[in-house]
């Protein structure tokens, strides 16, 4: 039996699938955006780098793995290729992994780069395979999916606050495990996901529904600030604890885990509600209740930084499944290429605003840097308020 038309026909999840790729996107993320920006914290002594240097380090693994994604997406789209899911994330762990070693800056860079290109291409396969094996539930199986990516950018921090900062940069060479581990994970889907590809090609055509560029664009930049919100927060708040309050990178390391747990919490709850309720709305909520949140940032410290942190991690990051299959309806002749814009040149746009607020930070201060991500959740329900209600336009309806 055709494997995406018994998919269709019955309308169930194919839950091993979307256990299995979503296991597959923690190992990634933790590779790339749950551990290169935690461990920044180590380059920084090691190398004896500013602020500037430390955010390009951030910024090279967000331009190789996330801005290059609608470009991967894209020649997905035309032709997929069912090997680039193992390969990608073999990459991904193995650049990571091999940073444990780096001899200089320049090295260390490539290296980030190496693992920042395979999470570029394992991206838009790992997005297929969730859509392919969604059937009726896509909100739910982008839930499950992206909660394994926030989960493992939730997890570094946490391994590098209790494991790698006491055992040393050497100790990120036990990552060879994960190495091991994901190609476990993507060679088992490898036979089900090709044989659901070949399917496809012959279903494909039949799809109904126009691009709707106009919505794609506004609905990117919204990404982008949640983006900024996201990377701001997790790349920065150590920082400012630790300068502004004298927190330990242990005690921030922990937060930083809340935060981002948090956000993987409103990630699952968001995408299985977004099969119940307008994606718009979704969207638009979860940029104003985070606001309240935002405004606590800068002056909370310790335990009680956690009232701020918690709820503001679950808000902005509740809509991150939503806005993938809320692409997907806006381009559904494009699954990989909407993947790409909003895993991908979202979240790598997030990154290039990281650098500028390192290079902000060199020059004015931390603070002034918190003070933009307040002011960034509010720009973004304001841009929400003008995107097409899926329950009311066209082939979204």
């Amino acid at each position: 039996m055709a494997v995406v038309q018994a998919v269709r026909e019955k309308g169930r999840l194919n839950r091993d699938a979307v256990w299995s790729i979503s296991g597959s996107h923690f190992l990634n993320d933790l590779s790339t955006t749950g551990l290169v920006p935690a461990l920044t914290q180590l380059y920084k002594p090691l190398f004896h780098l500013n602020y500037t240097e430390i955010s390009l380090i951030v910024l090279v693994s967000y331009l190789t793995s996330s801005v290059a994604q609608p470009l991967f997406g894209a020649l997905a789209d035309r032709r997929p290729r069912a090997w680039m899911l193992p390969f990608g994330l073999f990459l991904s762990t193995l650049g990571i992994t091999l940073t444990g070693a780096a001899p200089s800056y320049g090295v260390l860079l490539l290296l980030v780069a190496l693992s920042g290109l395979g999470s570029g291409a394992f991206h838009p396969e790992a997005s297929r395979v969730a859509h392919l094996a969604a059937g009726k539930a896509k909100g739910l199986a982008q839930a499950i999916f992206q909660v394994g990516g926030n989960g493992g950018q939730a997890i570094g921090p946490l391994v590098v606050s209790l494991f790698i900062l006491s055992a040393g940069i050497h100790s990120i060479l036990w990552m060879f495990l994960g190495v091991a581990l994901g190609l476990v994970f993507t060679l088992r889907l490898y036979p089900w996901y090709r044989a659901a590809l070949r399917d496809y090609a012959k279903v494909r055509k039949t799809i109904e529904g126009d691009n709707r560029l106009g919505a794609v664009s506004l609905l990117v930049v919204v990404i982008v600030l949640r983006s900024w919100c996201q990377i701001g927060t997790f790349q920065f708040m150590p920082f400012y604890y630790a300068h502004k309050f004298g927190m330990s990178y242990q005690l921030s390391d922990a937060l930083m885990f809340g935060f981002l747990g948090a956000g993987a919490l409103g990630t699952f709850i968001g995408g299985a509600l977004a099969d119940r309720i307008p994606k718009q709305r979704i969207l638009l909520f979860s940029m104003l209740l985070s606001i309240p949140f935002a405004f606590g940032l800068p002056f909370l410290r310790g335990v009680w930084a956690i009232v701020a942190l918690i709820p503001f991690g679950f808000f902005i990051l509740s809509s991150f499944a939503v806005t993938v299959v809320y692409m997907q309806m806006l381009l559904p002749r494009n699954v990989s290429l909407a993947s790409g814009l909003t895993i991908g040149f979202g979240v790598g746009a997030g990154g290039i605003g990281a650098t500028f607020f390192g290079v902000l930070a060199d020059h004015v201060g931390l603070t002034s840097v918190l003070y933009i991500l307040i002011a960034v959740p509010i720009a973004g329900a304001i841009l929400s308020a003008f995107l097409p209600v899926d329950r009311k336009t066209g082939s979204l309806a």
